[in-house]
């Protein structure tokens, strides 16, 4: 099996994040424009079976496949429920919230990384990065609150999402260490087909608007294409760019992924934030670019008390 690449390229790094930022709010506007059509347990499974469909003949011809041992299909697993469920609350909230808003409120997902790793790896925070991800949080409170009122616990879904996202980035974090990026994208698309087609075939049916399946007009079809294709490369490029240079270089670049929300949904649905919902933006991200300047002074610190290897 070939491994991570491991070569420090921070500038193709910086790039590749910068294309994940633009492009994956593109898959959530394809969610959007197929709103209520399709269950959207069926969309989810069906943006896990495109990017299976795309990557295991890539896995194949760069020949980084293996047979995974019982404890890594339990990981692969695990990490599939994650996503998929993550994927699927946040395709729902995309229904009935603008595209800006919803990834706004998804983006207190750092806040939580950094308080679950405090809780699940030990990892030291100290009390001012305990206050940003609290006023993080407050941001969201903003976007949340006047939503919640409009179209009630729906407003709590990329919540939801943020929660699930921030356990499947801690698995993740140990996985990536040993595994090429194409390599655990391909057993994440695998996993989740495993975990979401015998629930969609047991809600066939059953008249469960979320989870009974349908198939698809012709413009779902085209969509359902677009979002999975889309998707894909996007985890591609921010698979690659966490292998090209460090968290804490690329993370702030993810905020702008707010900014292509926002004009894609303003260019697409007409939606634009309201007053509300661009100060708790402006909370959210100038909180978030505390946290990842707060780690970055600690990793240098780190860096600079360790002794240069021979």
């Amino acid at each position: 099996m070939k491994g991570p690449p491991n070569a420090e390229r921070p500038t193709l790094g910086i790039l590749l994040m910068v294309g994940f930022a633009l492009t994956a709010p593109l898959m959530d506007s394809f969610a959007k424009m197929i709103g209520d059509a399709l269950a959207v347990g069926q969309v989810a499974a069906a943006r896990f079976a495109i990017q299976a469909a795309l990557l295991v003949p890539l896995a194949l011809a760069l020949g980084c496949l293996h047979r995974p041992g019982r404890a890594e299909m339990g990981l692969h697993l695990i990490r599939a429920a994650l996503i998929l469920t993550a994927t699927a609350f946040f395709f729902y909230s995309l229904r009935y919230m603008p595209i800006a808003d919803a990834i706004a409120i998804f983006f207190v997902e750092p806040f939580i990384l950094t308080l679950l790793g405090a809780l699940l790896l030990g990892e030291a925070i100290g009390v001012r990065r305990i206050l940003a991800c609290a006023v993080g949080f407050m941001g969201a409170l903003l976007i949340i609150q006047p939503t919640f009122v409009d179209i009630g616990l729906v407003a709590l879904a990329p919540l939801v999402t943020a929660l699930l996202f921030a356990f499947y980035m801690i698995l993740t974090r140990k996985m990536a260490q040993r595994m090429h990026p194409i390599t655990l994208q391909t057993y994440t698309g695998l996993a989740a087909l495993v975990i979401a087609i015998p629930i969609l075939t047991i809600f066939n049916g059953s008249g469960v608007t979320e989870l009974d399946p349908s198939w698809p007009a012709t413009r779902e079809l085209w969509l359902l294409l677009g979002l999975g294709i889309i998707a894909t490369l996007s985890h591609i490029c921010i698979s690659y760019a966490l292998s090209f240079a460090p968290a804490s270089t690329i993370a702030p670049i993810h905020y702008l992924e707010i900014v292509s929300a926002t004009a894609l949904g303003f260019w697409i649905f007409g939606d634009l934030p309201d007053g509300l919902s661009i100060i708790g933006i402006a909370l959210i991200v100038s909180s978030g670019f505390y946290v990842f300047l707060r780690e970055r002074k600690m990793e240098m610190a780190i860096e600079r008390r360790i002794p240069p290897q021979p």
